[in-house]
């Protein structure tokens, strides 16, 4: 019975079968129908054909990728047993792109597969995304991430993976984290190799990080050729090297950098995740050679669902990694696309007319997927939480996640910290604070073992000692060639550089804290030409011209220049000012002798003077100054304290109160003595030396022509900051041509001033310093420094070096060398046309002590401090009172007299009455006064 039933139920289907055949042989258009089966429930289920291209001789990539796809369908199925649409997959191998494009028409033509998981490779990328658009089957791939293939511009193409750009940001954190400024690009000279570093130099230069150097390891190059590559790179400065490999690759490169000792203390070497993603792969004696190495790879957070499958793969062979698990939750999205695109006859595989006859990989007879397009659709909007991640495609590939950074210890390696893009630099992911801002510190990192066992980070470059030298450039001077000298030896032909600025540099470089090896070279323009312009001498530093790695000479440190230029900390102290001719004037004023105090000092000096007199007089007031007249009291008072400068004895006064008040007042005039007569002779020198220009408006006023000196920055300075004409420049090259053209002046065809900095100036006056001078606003500039081309890593290292020169005895000598003992030192303060006087309120202390000492002398006497002025108030009023009464006498009887001499009778009675008058007021009669007055 079972069999007949069986027979029963098979009967049907193969004349079912049978009956599809011939339609489908039968029909100009053939189509290929999907096959159906039972399911455990006894339900149909629609199969739809997908292929997989992978190299199983990579076991990182191939074969743990094959392992996984086959239980991500294990496991979706288990746990989505009623869906009604089943992949069936197809895998194929791929061992070189020959193999991979071969196995692809095979799927496509022969299998008749919906979808393509793969290529495993960028290289083999290019055909199959073509083929792919041919006939509308959506290539997916987990591990191409080369950037020289986009979904963008392939509509069909799938990246189910993060593309190489999404860890750009993450090592360039790093490397600012770190504080290094340069690296050198290692990658392998491939279509993969080459698609990152575009995108990744962007991203340094936009941080200031150089990459002065990229290396490419071509496929041809034997392990000769690559060493010979190592000891270049050995021999150059930069110490951080990044590497974009694969791991084939960096089997044969880092085994022959250990070998050429650039895995010692000072080297730094970071890894992409191309390479970190396949180490679980690669011989342990490799990795060993790799110790100190930083790698980052993709995050992927820990879930239930990634531990389950982790202790599933436990025992298995090749190890886990991030593209066995981008393998299994692509798998996870084909099959949910599948289910979503629903049942029904439109599952089907539309094939062109034409026979096979030509082989099963012809081309020219593929169809066309109808369910390719809706597979893709549905892909493109899948999301869920897979075991790498957070599964989203946005454009075509898998968003940017976090990355983890290790670091290579031994045979093994070591998580130290991870890298967001929303935090940046963290010790662990799940540790971050929502409100924690980026940051590229490394200080969160745990302890890196650096190669050489060292656990000091590189600095980055090192000097090596049998490296290239600096090439220092050095501008040629016409004059001033005590600050810089370049000379022929005529015998040997060599040039011989020597000066100020050239022993500077010399002390710095035997200074710093590590060796320098340097050689001096004369700069030239195109035309050979060794007087160049220093700022077109400052632009050969620039990246595109780069012709000299530091300048050397009196350049001075400007706004202007610091924008394509790294200066040093400078060596000298400097400023902008103007040098003018003297003019002698002989003749003063007859009241010259008061200029030195103002009026207000005068008036006060009286002032305390006189009070000074009185207090003195009153102190040695004892009863003799009664018999003095009020006349002859003032001039005692002023003489008082006059005579005790002139006449300084001890018996001008005789009481000890009186003594403290005049030695207050001595030491107050002999400060006021003192400031008068070199106030007196600073406006007798100025008043003969004075400058003949001392403005720049007066200059540009009056149309004057003024000088620079050849080849500065100061052309550009007058121009536009002091606003001269251009046509009323004129430059200059030596101390001689200085001197002719300020002595013709700017009438005849000289100059009326000459502008340039302080250190030029100071050595033309100790030549001409009795007929010139310098004059007018001090303009400030940061003096003399070394130039460097941008970010340029000696530059901290040098600068600390001059300041330890400038302090020690060697910046002495050197100045002593050239300009002389204390020359560099000598007041370069501008001569002023007016002297200023010299005020009450600088000397308003001595004022106020001597006041101060003068009441306390009068508070100090035995009698009250009022007694003493009312008693001689008192005295002399009682003798201006008797004073009076005698004047008045004298006139009465001057009027008696006049009145005896007249004839008449009138004057008589006047007379009699005035006699009566006067005996009543008291006074002598007549005849007896008249008696005196005759005796």
């Amino acid at each position: 019975m079972e069999m007949k039933g069986m027979s029963k139920l098979k009967a049907p289907f193969w004349l079912i079968w049978g009956l599809l055949i011939w339609v489908g042989l039968s029909c100009g258009a053939k189509i290929d129908g999907e096959e159906e089966v039972m399911n455990e429930n006894r339900t149909t289920v629609n199969l739809i054909h997908v292929g997989a291209v992978v190299d199983k001789l990579t076991p990182s990539i191939g074969g743990a990728a094959e392992k996984c796809i086959q239980m991500a369908l294990t496991d979706f199925y288990a746990a989505h047993p009623h869906y009604r649409n089943r992949l069936v997959m197809k895998i194929r191998d791929s061992q070189d792109v020959v193999a991979a494009t071969s196995a692809v028409v095979d799927l496509v033509k022969n299998q008749k597969v919906h979808a393509i998981i793969g290529p495993e490779s960028s290289s083999e990328a290019t055909f199959m995304i073509k083929l792919g658009e041919k006939v509308r089957v959506p290539i997916i791939s987990f591990s191409a991430t080369s950037l020289s293939i986009s979904p963008s511009q392939s509509p069909f193409f799938v990246r189910t993976a993060q593309n190489d750009s999404s860890q750009v940001k993450a090592i360039t954190a790093i490397v600012q984290g770190f504080g290094w400024h340069e690296l050198v690009l290692i990658y392998e000279d491939t279509e993969y190799g080459k698609g990152l570093i575009p995108f990744l130099t962007d991203e340094l230069q936009q941080s200031n990080i150089r990459v002065p150097y990229k290396y490419a390891i071509a496929t041809s190059m034997d392990a000769y050729q690559i060493s010979e590559q190592l000891n270049k790179m050995k021999n150059r400065q930069t110490r951080v090297f990044l590497v974009h490999v694969t791991s084939p690759f960096g089997s044969v490169l880092f085994p022959l950098v250990d070998k050429a000792g650039m895995m010692s203390e000072g080297y730094a070497w970071i890894l992409t995740n191309s390479l970190s993603n396949c180490l679980d792969a690669m011989d342990p004696l490799v990795i060993k050679s790799m110790e100190g190495v930083l790698g980052i790879r993709p995050y992927f957070p820990a879930s239930e669902a990634l531990e389950s499958f982790k202790r599933r793969w436990k025992w298995s062979t090749p190890e886990l990694n991030i593209y066995g698990l981008w393998a299994y939750d692509t798998i996870w999205a084909l099959a949910t696309a599948a289910e979503r695109i629903g049942e029904g006859n439109n599952l089907r595989f539309l094939r062109g007319q034409g026979s096979d006859v030509e082989g099963k990989t012809d081309i020219a007879n593929l169809g066309v997927s109808e369910v390719g397009p809706k597979l893709l659709k549905e892909m493109l909007n899948i999301k869920f939480q897979g075991l790498s991640g957070n599964f989203h495609l946005v454009d075509g590939h898998l968003q940017p996640s976090a990355f983890e950074i290790f670091n290579l210890i031994g045979r093994g390696e070591r998580l130290i910290g991870c890298w967001s893009p929303e935090k940046g630099i963290c010790r662990n992911i799940s540790d971050t604070k929502p409100t924690e801002k980026y940051s590229t510190s490394v200080s969160k990192l745990k302890k890196i073992i650096w190669p050489g066992d060292s656990i000091t980070a590189p600095k980055g470059w090192a000097v090596p000692a049998n490296g290239e030298k600096f090439r220092i450039g050095v501008p040629k001077k016409q004059g001033f060639n005590e600050f810089l000298d370049v000379t022929r030896n005529p015998l040997t032909g060599e040039l011989n550089f020597s000066g100020f600025c050239i022993d500077v540099f010399r002390a710095v470089a035997d200074a710093l804290p590590f060796p320098f090896p340097y050689e001096f070279e004369l700069s030239r323009d195109e035309a050979g030409d060794s007087s160049v312009i220093y700022d077109d001498l400052l632009h050969q530093l620039n990246e595109n011209e780069k012709k000299f790695d530091v300048v050397v000479g009196d350049i001075t440190i400007v706004a202007s220049r610091a924008n394509y230029v790294d200066f040093s900390l400078p060596f000298t102290d400097s400023g902008v000012t103007m040098l003018v001719p003297v003019k002698r004037n002989l003749h003063h004023s007859m009241w010259v002798f008061l200029k030195p105090l103002s009026l207000g000092l005068w008036l006060t000096a009286i002032a305390v003077s006189i009070a000074t007199g009185a207090v003195l007089l009153i102190l040695e007031h004892n009863g003799r100054s009664e018999s003095l007249r009020p006349l002859n009291l003032l001039c005692l008072i002023l003489w008082f304290p006059v005579s005790s400068m002139v006449l300084p004895e001890r018996q001008i006064v005789t009481n000890t109160r009186s003594r403290f008040v005049l030695v207050v007042w001595l030491f107050l005039a002999f400060v006021l003595m003192q400031s008068y007569t070199a106030s007196l002779s600073s406006i007798l020198m100025s008043d003969q030396l004075q400058p003949k220009y001392f403005s720049v408006s007066e200059l540009i006023s009056k149309g004057y022509y003024v000088g620079y000196q050849k080849g500065s920055f100061l052309k550009s300075m007058l121009i536009e900051q002091l606003k001269f004409n251009e046509s009323k420049l004129k430059s200059y090259a030596n101390v001689e041509e200085y001197r002719k053209a300020l002595s013709k002046g700017s009438q005849n065809g000289g100059v009326a001033a000459i502008f340039d900095e302080i250190p030029y100036l100071q050595v033309f006056l100790t030549k001409y310093g009795s007929d010139f001078t310098m004059a007018g606003p001090k303009y400030r500039t940061d003096g003399f420094g070394f130039a460097f081309p941008l970010n340029s890593r000696l530059v901290p290292y040098v600068s600390r070096a001059i300041l330890n020169v400038t302090e020690s005895e060697k910046m002495v000598a050197i100045q002593t060398k050239y300009f002389g003992a204390g020359n560099q030192n000598q007041d370069s303060s501008i001569s002023s046309p007016n002297s200023p006087c010299l005020e009450a309120s600088s000397f308003g202390g001595l004022f106020i002590i001597t006041g101060i000492s003068l009441l306390l002398a009068l508070i100090g006497s035995k009698t009250f401090i009022w007694q003493k002025p009312a008693s001689v108030a008192k005295t002399y009023y009682r003798k201006y009172v008797s004073f009076q009464q005698h004047l008045h006498s004298d006139v009465k009887d001057k009027v008696m007299d006049d009145r005896l001499k007249l004839p008449n009778t009138n004057t008589l009675e006047t007379v009699s009455a005035g006699a009566d008058h006067g005996c009543h007021d008291g006074s002598a009669s007549p005849a007896k006064h008249v008696t005196e007055s005759t005796s």
